[in-house]
C-alpha cells in the first residue's frame, strides 16, 4: 500500500463498538455519564468553529461546520494550513477533496475519529485500561469546561486529557499524553454552539471544478469473524477485535484486508495486501506518522502487513508481529 493510499485510509478512518464496565462508586457513575455525554454531543448539536491541531513543530488549523436537520447529520471540515483539504460528510457518506492532486476520496464512515467526535459511542471497558478521574474546571474559547483525565494502566497505550463544555458536553480541547508529555492536541480557538446554519455553507467549494478530477472509491465490505483468513494472535491486554473487512481501492488489482482493534478508546488498524510480483520489496520496520500515530510494516506469507494506530511503538509492533495467516475451511 502506498503512503498516499494509507494516508487516505487514515484520513477517513478511525468506529469502535462497545459496554462500559461500571464501577459502583458515585464518582465513577458521574464520570461515566459525562463521558457518554461527550461521545454523544458532537452528533446532537449545531456548531461552527475553528480548531488547531498541534504535534511537535507541526501546527494545522481547520474550520468545522456541523448541522443537524430532518435528513440527519451534515458536516464540512476545511483544512486552512498547508496542503488544502476539505471533507464533506452527509451521515455516513464521506468525500475528501484534495485539490493539489485533483483527487476526490470517498468512503462510508466505518471508523471515525475526527475532532471533536473523538470518543466512540457507545463507550466500553475503559476502566480495564484507564484510570478515569475528574480534574479542575477551566475556560476554553469562552466556555466553562470540566477536565477529565484518562491515565493508562500500562505502557501499551497513551493517556488522554479532555476539556468538555459543562452545558452541552461538546469536547473543546483534547490532548494525548505520554508520561506527562503532550504528544498531540486539538483545541477550539473560536466556537459557536447552537443556532441556525445555512445548508449552503456545507457545500464543497471545489465541486464546480472537479470535472477532470480522479475519484478514489474506498469501497469496504464487512466480513464475519475469521473469514478474512488472518488473525491477531497476541494483542496487548485490553485490545479486542471490533471489525474485519475487505477494502477495494481504486486502481488496485486486489482488495486490502483490514482488521480493527480497540481498547474502548485507542484504535489500531491492520492492513493486509499481497506483495505484487516484480515490485520492489516493501520497506519493513517501524516509522512514525503524525502526532501519536505509529506505523509498523512486515511481510508475512508474501503479504505486506501494515499496523497503524494512535498507540505507542511497542503496541503496534506487538500487534503487527502477532498477525498470522491461516486457512479457512
Amino acid at each position: 500500500m502506498t503512503r498516499a493510499a494509507l494516508a487516505a485510509l487514515l484520513l477517513l478512518s478511525g468506529a469502535i463498538q462497545p459496554i462500559f464496565a461500571q464501577n459502583s462508586s458515585d464518582s465513577s457513575v458521574e464520570i461515566l455519564s459525562l463521558l457518554q455525554k461527550i461521545a454523544a454531543a458532537p452528533r446532537q448539536h449545531n456548531y461552527i468553529g475553528t480548531f488547531i491541531y498541534s504535534s511537535g513543530n507541526h501546527i494545522e488549523t481547520s474550520r468545522i461546520i456541523h448541522m443537524l436537520d430532518q435528513d440527519g447529520e451534515h458536516e464540512k471540515i476545511e483544512v486552512l494550513d498547508g496542503s488544502p483539504r476539505e471533507i464533506i460528510r452527509n451521515n455516513d457518506e464521506m468525500r475528501c477533496y484534495l485539490p493539489e492532486s485533483k483527487t476526490i476520496v470517498t468512503e462510508k464512515r466505518w471508523l471515525r475519529k475526527v475532532f471533536p467526535a473523538l470518543l466512540p459511542e457507545p463507550l466500553s471497558n475503559l476502566h480495564d485500561s484507564y484510570i478515569v478521574s475528574k480534574g479542575e474546571s477551566e475556560r476554553i474559547s469562552d466556555y466553562e469546561c470540566q477536565v477529565i483525565v484518562l491515565e493508562p494502566r500500562d505502557d501499551m497505550r497513551y493517556g488522554h486529557k479532555l476539556w468538555v463544555d459543562t452545558h452541552t458536553g461538546l469536547l473543546l480541547k483534547a490532548a494525548v499524553m505520554d508520561k506527562g508529555r503532550v504528544v498531540e492536541q486539538f483545541v477550539f480557538t473560536q466556537l459557536r454552539i447552537g443556532g441556525e446554519i445555512d445548508k449552503e455553507m456545507l457545500k464543497p467549494k471545489y465541486s464546480a471544478k472537479t470535472g477532470e478530477w480522479r475519484i478514489t472509491n474506498l469501497v469496504s465490505s464487512t466480513m464475519g469473524s475469521g473469514k478474512l483468513g488472518w488473525q491477531v494472535s497476541n494483542p496487548p491486554a485490553g485490545f479486542r477485535k471490533v471489525i474485519e473487512m475487505k477494502r477495494t481501492l481504486s486502481r488496485k488489482s486486489t482488495p486490502v484486508g483490514h482488521i480493527a482493534l480497540s481498547d474502548g478508546l485507542a484504535a489500531v488498524s491492520v492492513f493486509i495486501e499481497p506483495v505484487e510480483k516484480n515490485s520492489a520489496p516493501p520497506v519493513q520496520g517501524l516509522s512514525s506518522g503524525y502526532g501519536a500515530i505509529n506505523i509498523y510494516i512486515r511481510t508475512v506469507a508474501d503479504n505486506m502487513v501494515t499496523t497503524v494506530g494512535e498507540v505507542p511503538p511497542a503496541t503496534v509492533m506487538q500487534i503487527g508481529n502477532s498477525v498470522i495467516n491461516y486457512k479457512v475451511k
